[in-house]
């Protein structure tokens, strides 16, 4: 049965994670046949992705997007379901981070972390949840964090990017519910992405690492249709990295 994938933030990190293990998945069981609409703000990321899954026998299709740019949201989705029929999962899993001492950080900082991980997701969401509506099916996961619970010293702009992402999928419940839509809140601690930037060898052998974290989004999302995950929270065994 085919099922349309999409995943934003799918070139690197958790994205790339989550579509490397929907392959995995398919190649175990054949009866499961994800379609992955991969979305990033790279292409040369998605390339070599895209031929992983498909060497796999997986269908993909690349999506060089920009989920802040608003406008062009409706027709994407509209292209997307054009292409495919419908969308049966959405992952939000981009999103960005900017650290730093609370009063060092700068409006720029403030746009550029909430145009992403609010206003793009927010509004992606909005013109993809209408679809499942419609069909009655559906699953959409928002990767959020550890730090939508709880606040760390560098990072009041990313927790409170975080704090606001799971006041939303708190809101898409309310209206999921109603139609038999899934609704999973993701929220890992330290996982080695690029949002961390360089970091030496002691540092990541305290942290997960992103196939960590999708391993249980695909089990999650390959439960039967009458079963929602809620919530899945995963931390390094030896805690939170306090930064």
């Amino acid at each position: 049965m085919k099922h349309t994938i999409v995943i934003t933030g799918a070139g690197k990190g958790i994205g790339r994670a989550i579509a490397l293990d929907f392959s995995r998945a398919a190649s175990a069981d054949p009866s499961f046949e994800p379609v992955l609409v991969l979305l990033s703000r790279t292409g040369s990321d998605l390339e070599s992705l895209a031929a992983e899954c498909a060497s796999r026998g997986v269908q993909t299709e690349c999506i060089v997007a920009d989920i802040t740019e608003i406008g062009a949201l409706q027709a994407l989705v509209e292209d997307i379901v054009g292409r495919h029929g419908t969308i049966d999962c959405l992952i939000n899993n981009a999103g960005v981070g900017r650290f730093g001492p609370f009063t060092e950080l700068t409006e720029e900082d403030y746009q550029y972390t909430m145009d992403i991980n609010l206003k793009g997701t927010f509004f992606l969401t909005q013109k993809v949840f209408p679809i499942m509506e419609s069909n009655r099916s559906g699953h959409i996961f928002f990767i959020t964090s550890v730090a939508a619970e709880k606040a760390y010293p560098s990072s009041a702009l990313y927790s409170m990017s975080k704090y606001a992402q799971k006041g939303l999928v708190e809101a898409m419940r309310l209206y999921a519910v109603k139609c038999g839509v899934r609704i999973t809140n993701v929220m890992p601690g330290a996982a080695v992405t690029p949002m961390w930037g360089e970091l030496d060898k002691v540092t990541k052998n305290l942290m997960m690492m992103p196939e960590d974290i999708s391993g249980p989004i695909v089990q999650a999302y390959l439960l039967p249709q009458r079963t929602s995950v809620e919530e899945i929270v995963l931390r390094p065994v030896g805690g939170d990295i306090n930064e």
